[in-house]
């Protein structure tokens, strides 16, 4: 049984997420002293989890400590949504940005989050692009723009072990544009996005005190599936 997504870069870190299936509290738990046990045996930094909140004590025991909380929530992508035709949207590799302005343009579209797993410097997130998405990895980010200012970008992919999940791996406005309304249409060109990758449904998360993605969440149809702790574990 595979009960983890685990996302491995050399000796600086793993990322795991718990795979909500039918089994017991026992087997997930017997799973992830596998895990732990493998990530002793290749030094590896540390350790990022994301599990159901009834194993905390269990983590802390073990030597995790809390950093948030997380919510997931999720929606069907059968219905065709109707896009505001002022805001276009570019691939990084459709575009005259270069790979230092995309990464700039994130850098201040995450300043000021509510989200408090921001575990990356911005030369570490551009690095595992390729790790994450592959060689094609320009092709998944997006930059929205109203006539030629960025008003945000979005960077949907299919969920890895599935054909049908889309997910973002990062969404965001741009500081200036928060707040006018902007994050409910951008997101919902991102699940337009998805759609064209064809993915069937969407599942989205954030930490529980992003009140503002959460708002977009709802605004946008999406319904609470799921909350998890982050816990991390060092070397």
């Amino acid at each position: 049984m595979v009960a983890f997504n685990v996302i491995k870069k050399d000796q600086e870190y793993w990322l795991a997420d718990q795979i909500k299936m039918n089994q017991s509290k026992e087997v997930y738990w017997a799973e992830l002293k596998t895990l732990l046990a493998a990530w002793e045996s290749n030094q590896v930094n540390y350790l990022s989890l994301l599990m159901d909140a009834e194993y905390e004590e269990q983590l802390l025991n073990e030597g995790f400590h809390k950093v948030s909380s997380v919510v997931e929530y999720t929606r069907t992508l059968e219905e065709r949504f109707i896009l505001d035709s002022s805001i276009f949207v570019r691939s990084l590799s459709d575009s005259l940005m270069t790979d230092e302005e995309f990464a700039k343009l994130y850098d201040e579209c995450r300043s000021g989050s509510a989200n408090k797993n921001n575990l990356f410097s911005i030369d570490q997130i551009m690095e595992a692009f390729l790790n994450e998405l592959g060689p094609n990895w320009r092709n998944h980010c997006h930059i929205f723009y109203k006539a030629k200012e960025p008003l945000g970008i979005s960077i949907p992919h299919i969920e890895d072990g599935t054909t049908e999940e889309g997910r973002l791996f990062y969404f965001g406005v741009t500081p200036e544009h928060r707040g006018k309304g902007f994050g409910k249409v951008l997101h919902l060109y991102s699940l337009e996005l998805l759609k064209n990758m064809h993915a069937t449904y969407y599942v989205g998360s954030t930490d529980e005190n992003n009140e503002y993605m959460i708002r977009i969440f709802k605004a946008n149809g999406c319904l609470l599936r799921d909350k998890k702790g982050i816990y991390r574990i060092d070397k």
